[in-house]
């Protein structure tokens, strides 16, 4: 499967734009003064722990996401570099290597 310019770098901007600000929401879950995350024993509460596990959720989704973009780009990259030295077209290069042309 190919992958557009643009869809590869929004899937890449996806990945990065997720974690920045799945990052920015735990440091403040881990600072909440509140008491919807830890009680007053500073224990943590099922709040913390649900939105942490969607936290760790959208850390993996997003750096899966991020990896397909990145993958993306990077055979296009490969594929304009060939077509410029007048190799394989980009269509031969995002194949993998078991696929037969």
């Amino acid at each position: 499967m190919r992958l557009s310019r643009t869809a590869s770098w929004f899937l890449l901007a996806f990945g990065v734009w997720s974690w920045f600000i799945w990052v920015s929401f735990v440091r403040n879950l881990w600072k909440n003064g509140s008491g919807l995350a830890f009680d007053e024993a500073g224990d943590p509460t099922a709040y913390f722990w649900v939105h942490l596990t969607l936290a760790v959720s959208s850390f993996l989704l997003g750096t899966a996401v991020g990896v397909i973009g990145l993958r993306g780009v990077r055979a296009l990259r490969r594929g304009s570099r060939t077509d410029a030295s007048g190799g394989t077209d980009a269509a031969d290069v995002t194949r993998g290597a078991g696929e037969q042309a």
